[in-house]
């Protein structure tokens, strides 16, 4: 992670306070626990309740907290299992935060790119957007 570094040539937000990106790493490491073990109640609870939380999937694209929840209830709970690697957590000030990783399920060539958009509120850390895509693993 990013030392602590306050402003910047178009902010004056500190960035990536260590306390800020903990609580980030925490949200974010349940957020993966609930993907990976399907508890769909989680994950309804981390994406914010709201018509203007955005999450494209990889054949899907979600607009509202309602049609996410609608989603994870009908999705599939095979598969869910995958490793991550180039986890990146950027946090602007105490209330903002974005999360990028890529991720590999087993026997699979294509490496998944998933970037997230975090909000607190007084409710807690809360997605807000969230954007999953996958490519082929380049070639040596």
């Amino acid at each position: 992670m990013s030392a602590l570094h306050t402003g910047g040539p178009t902010t004056d937000l500190p960035l990536n306070d260590p306390a800020v990106v903990a609580e980030v790493q925490a949200v974010f490491a349940r957020y993966e626990d609930a993907l990976v073990h399907n508890k769909v109640e989680v994950l309804d609870e981390l994406f914010w309740d709201s018509p203007t939380t955005v999450r494209f999937g990889i054949f899907e694209n979600l607009y509202g907290h309602a049609a996410i929840k609608a989603f994870r209830a009908g999705r599939s709970p095979a598969g869910l299992q995958r490793s991550l690697q180039n986890t990146v957590i950027t946090t602007y000030g105490d209330r903002f935060a974005t999360a990028m990783t890529e991720f590999r399920r087993a026997g699979s060539n294509r490496i998944g790119r998933q970037s997230q958009t975090w909000m607190k509120t007084p409710a807690g850390w809360r997605c807000v957007a969230a954007h999953v895509s996958v490519m082929m693993e380049p070639q040596p």
